[in-house]
């Protein structure tokens, strides 16, 4: 590191659990976001603060007037431009040096076979049950920590999903893709403002633990907040053995080794 960026993270680098050592893993990483809207905002802005080498951004949603209630990245001079760009622009306003490339294309399978290939850390900051399905069959497939977070109205969940970690469920094991699930969005249910700040902030706090090599991930453990009364609930979530995700990923990766 040089004398700027010394300064740019000496906050990062007192914690004695981070160090200079921690904040050159964190200056060496590539994390991959899916959703630039209220989650996806202030991940990416905390994931470029804290100087995370390479940031890929994805949506192709466009900013609207009636994200800019919540979705922290955006402002009114960027109404009509694409979300992924213009979540790019206000990370590299804060740091320069940090790598930030907005796809502005849908995450279907094939796209995110590519990306979370060459991820350290994926965040799912999407806001469908497709998505999430598609975005932990990659990161099964291609054994990437997956920090999933959600939220709508007054609830929202978070959760970090590690297949190299052998016990560990994937979100396909608390969510199976077979499920019913009625999709709900913010334009129909709305959603508390500040929530998605909250777990935004929470799902880059984890991928920066997951990439420094620090503290205790939410692996194996599902965090349910209710801001009504600002009660959290924790469960403690289980691996399928059977799981048509993540054990076919095992496997095939078991098979892969010499």
């Amino acid at each position: 590191m040089d004398d700027d960026q010394l300064l740019r993270y000496s906050r990062h680098i007192l914690l004695d659990e981070l160090g200079i050592e921690g904040q050159r893993r964190l200056l060496d990483a590539h994390a991959l976001v899916i959703g630039a809207g209220g989650l996806g905002s202030p991940v990416a802005l905390y994931l470029g603060t804290a100087g995370v080498g390479t940031i890929t951004l994805v949506d192709d949603d466009t900013v609207d007037l009636t994200n800019l209630q919540r979705q922290i990245a955006h402002d009114l001079s960027r109404l009509g431009v694409p979300k992924a760009e213009s979540a790019r622009q206000s990370v590299r306003a804060i740091n320069p040096e940090v790598r930030v490339d907005a796809r502005v294309q849908r995450a279907d399978a094939g796209l995110l076979d590519e990306l979370v290939a060459r991820a350290d850390v994926v965040l799912d900051c999407s806001d469908n049950f497709g998505t999430r399905q598609a975005i932990n069959a990659a990161c099964a497939a291609h054994a990437r920590p997956l920090v999933a977070g959600a939220a709508l109205g007054f609830d929202a969940q978070i959760a970090v999903y590690d297949t190299r970690v052998a016990e560990a469920p994937c979100y396909a094991c608390v969510f199976p893709p077979e499920a019913t699930v009625a999709d709900a969005n913010c334009a129909t249910m709305g959603v508390f403002a500040p929530l998605v700040g909250i777990i935004g902030s929470m799902q880059a706090a984890e991928a920066l633990k997951l990439l420094a090599g620090i503290g205790e991930p939410l692996i194996g453990r599902l965090l349910m907040l209710d801001a009504r009364t600002m009660e959290w609930t924790q469960i403690a979530v289980q691996r399928v053995p059977d799981c048509p995700v993540c054990a076919a990923a095992r496997r095939a990766r078991a098979h892969a080794q010499p």
